[in-house]
């Protein structure tokens, strides 16, 4: 091959090297394994609504950088968009057919921060009513785990935040009167 037609040659391979793109990475907030709930005074908890803030509600995965920078990370997505994962994963995890008494929670995120080598964070506000209105319980939750630099790290420190979310909605939803978890 003659030098002259060598460089064109080189610089369309060189174009299609970099058209190539990365596989998207696919992940949940749903555990592997549902947490058991064997309470006594353990009570359906249907989900009324989720909100997220605006700027992670994307099925691409999104990470802070910096003190005031975000990054989207176009290879790492979630399975859906934050919030439907996130109403996901606390279907599975507050669902109970079989509690004899059933309440409502909507829950807003405040914050859904995720920061590699650091931790992963969520900041929320919900509320819980009884299905046949009445008793009414707004609290908050702060969770925060430690997480490791890389995004399968990120995204297991987020499913235990929404593991320890649930948790805290379920215990509260056993009592209404007994008041938010930690306030007692």
């Amino acid at each position: 091959m003659t030098p002259r037609h060598t460089l064109p040659l080189l610089c369309t391979l060189a174009l299609l090297a970099a058209c190539r793109s990365d596989p998207i990475a696919f992940h949940t907030l749903t555990p592997v394994h549902a947490p058991t709930q064997a309470s006594s005074n353990a009570a359906e908890v249907m989900i009324e609504g989720i909100s997220v803030p605006p700027q992670v509600d994307r099925a691409q995965i999104v990470i802070r950088q910096g003190s005031n920078g975000l990054a989207i990370l176009e290879t790492e997505w979630w399975g859906a968009s934050l919030s439907e994962e996130l109403r996901s994963a606390l279907v599975v995890q507050l669902g109970n057919g079989s509690a004899a008494r059933k309440v409502a929670v909507k829950i807003n995120v405040q914050r859904f921060d995720s920061i590699p080598g650091q931790y992963a964070l969520i900041d929320a506000r919900w509320r819980l009513r009884g299905a046949e209105g009445g008793e009414m319980l707004n609290c908050h939750s702060l969770l925060q785990t430690p997480a490791g630099p890389e995004i399968e790290d990120l995204v297991r420190a987020q499913q235990n935040n929404v593991q320890g979310l649930a948790t805290q909605i379920r215990q509260a939803a056993g009592n209404l009167r007994g008041g938010c978890p930690g306030e007692r």
